[in-house]
């Protein structure tokens, strides 16, 4: 059972696996590794009981994830049809097993360009917003940034070259132009990047609901809607017609110009929370990952927002 508790530097194996899922005991079991995960390590296990995939939490993820939280948000959002199952929660292994979706495909910041894929998108993001689920985090962004800031702080190291309190000044004076009280927040993501979109495949649409899940949910907690849609342009960083097409999708003709302005208003936010992100990581993972770049390039994109938003909007910041 040691090696039950160091899972993270360990390759997860048949029997380990069946001391973590020993109803499967008898079963032919296959295990591959997924890739794409930059925090956590990430199995996925196939045999005649089923088919699930296997997170083993990243080195003191818990300065900035709560499990308990994400377990709830899982097991909420696949009743409502958004997530795969949750299988099984294990807090005292460092585990997190869920559904994986047999003949999916996950998303690449390419396929944000494909028109007929749009409404597969937002559809789910809609969805979320629209549930009217409680989650038990709350996830105010200028208060979160703040508190990445602080956990980068506690860890006793600068970087100059960014200015890390200006550019939360100028986020401050953003959230008050926004103005959103945290009472109309909805259950949100807040971490939607293309790879958390699973795309049902032709030949498998009998075995789902929806033809596309949305997964880790990590992050998730009641925020502002706007800040979902702002962090995954983010993140796929389509260009602006493109930016507009997905917001006339998601609103469905409603407060169109409302809609994109409140999104548009808080690009920077996650780029500032990703940014502080990969400086804690650049210092506590013990993944191999070039966190330092990825953060800078967050940070940059934060700068060019908000030059933005002073052209378009005339916003004094």
């Amino acid at each position: 059972m040691n090696k039950l508790q160091n899972l993270l530097n360990v390759e997860l194996d048949e029997a380990l696996f069946l001391q973590l899922m020993p109803e499967w005991q008898g079963a032919k079991i296959a295990i591959s590794v997924l890739s794409g995960g930059i925090t956590n390590k990430l199995y996925r296990i196939t045999s005649e009981r089923g088919d699930v995939a296997l997170r083993i939490y990243g080195d003191k993820t818990e300065l900035f994830i709560n499990r308990d939280y994400e377990a709830d948000a899982i097991g909420k959002m696949a009743d409502a049809g958004i997530s795969p199952k949750l299988i099984k929660y294990l807090p005292e292994n460092h585990v997190t097993i869920v559904e994986y979706i047999t003949g999916s495909y996950t998303l690449k910041n390419k396929d944000f360009l494909n028109e007929t894929l749009r409404e597969k998108i937002v559809a789910p993001i809609r969805r979320i917003h629209e549930s009217k689920v409680t989650l038990p985090k709350l996830f105010n962004p200028l208060v979160e940034v703040k508190k990445m800031a602080k956990i980068l702080a506690d860890l006793n190291v600068t970087y100059p070259e960014f200015d890390i309190a200006g550019t939360i000044q100028s986020l401050e004076q953003l959230a008050q132009a926004i103005n959103i009280p945290e009472s109309g927040y909805t259950a949100s993501h807040n971490d939607l990047l293309a790879e958390n979109f699973i795309l049902v495949q032709d030949g498998y649409e009998d075995r789902y609901d929806e033809p596309m899940y949305i997964i880790d949910w990590e992050y998730a907690g009641m925020a502002p809607r706007y800040y979902d849609l702002a962090d995954m342009f983010q993140e796929v960083l389509v260009p602006r017609d493109v930016e507009k097409s997905f917001v006339e999708y998601y609103c469905e003709g409603k407060e169109f110009d409302k809609n994109l302005y409140l999104i548009d208003m808080f690009k920077p936010f996650p780029d500032i929370y990703w940014f502080l992100w990969s400086l804690i990581q650049q210092n506590i993972s013990t993944i191999a990952f070039d966190f330092y770049n990825y953060g800078r390039v967050k940070y940059e994109n934060a700068q060019q927002n908000l030059q933005f938003l002073k052209h378009e909007y005339s916003m004094n910041i």
